[in-house]
């Protein structure tokens, strides 16, 4: 499945945290930036925060419904293995 698809109706919002200068965070802002928009333009409703912060570690985080969170540590992963992991922590619905 693309990031490029609607997701989930059960995805409630999705949480990308990194270092604004780190190079363990290089592939997660170069996902952001690429992913970014395709998110946005199939999901426009769902709320996508990014956060960066000096000396924060790579970590998505997403929340579905009636509360659940699940999270992926992405510090040091290429853009590549970055979408691969943010992919699956969004289309695998808890159960």
């Amino acid at each position: 499945m693309s990031l490029s698809t609607v997701l989930s109706p059960a995805l409630r919002e999705i949480r990308l945290f990194c270092c604004q200068t780190g190079a363990t965070s290089t592939g997660t802002r170069h996902f952001i930036q690429s992913a970014y928009p395709l998110i946005k333009k199939s999901n426009p409703d769902l709320p996508v925060l990014i956060r960066e912060a000096r000396g924060t570690p790579a970590r998505a985080f997403a929340r579905f419904e009636r509360g659940v969170e699940r999270h992926v540590e992405l510090e040091g992963l290429s853009a590549e293995e970055v979408e691969q992991k943010v992919t699956k922590l969004l289309t695998t619905l808890p159960s």
